[in-house]
């Protein structure tokens, strides 16, 4: 392995030892644990933020990668359960790891790319809402797949001041799950 993805694994572990405190992650501890040179964590990486943001990219891939595997899991749901389920699994993940999760949002909003994480996990959802809805046309399934993970993304960054509004606190899981139904019923136009 060399040097830069020695870097990247380092940071990875410190990120998934650390959890929520990514702020106390420093290049020179990073430098330390990947047993390398302070200035060559800048070199490569330009500066931490930089290099959080790309663990941090590819700790998300690792899980939407786990959305693929969802159909074994899933065996027997119907269309509409599968979404429910996957949509729950997601908002599990945003809340569990919420540092690394926000990061991840707000670094595709900021600099969207054709194959960041919200496109990868628009993907994932793309044909699970087309099954649930067979009589729509293919822009209509795609509008309302974008439309799913934006709110989905905005009830996440934003999820104090959705809870207060909706007064229904999304920290707890039955609530998200809950909510989570009701944007799936509102979206597909299902009774």
């Amino acid at each position: 392995m060399d040097n830069r993805e020695t870097i990247i694994q380092t940071t990875i572990a410190l990120i998934e030892e650390k959890g929520e405190e990514l702020d106390t992650i420093t290049v020179r501890e990073i430098a330390k644990k990947a047993g390398v040179g302070l200035g060559l964590v800048n070199y490569h990486f330009g500066n931490k933020d930089k290099l959080i943001d790309l663990c941090v990219e590819r700790i998300i891939n690792r899980i939407v990668e786990q959305f693929q595997g969802i159909r074994e899991k899933t065996e027997g749901f119907t269309p509409f359960e599968k979404l429910e389920y996957l949509g729950n699994m997601t908002f599990d993940f945003l809340f569990e790891h919420y540092a690394v999760s926000r990061i991840s949002v707000l670094a595709d909003m900021e600099n969207p790319k054709p194959d960041d994480n919200t496109h990868r996990t628009y993907a994932a959802y793309l044909p699970l809402v087309a099954a649930c809805c067979p009589d729509w046309d293919e822009p209509t399934v795609k509008r309302k797949t974008f439309c799913l993970i934006s709110v989905m993304q905005q009830s996440f960054l934003r999820y104090e001041t959705t809870s207060t509004t909706f007064d229904m606190d999304l920290s707890q899981k039955e609530n998200r799950r809950a909510w989570h139904k009701q944007i799936l019923h509102d979206i597909l136009e299902v009774a």
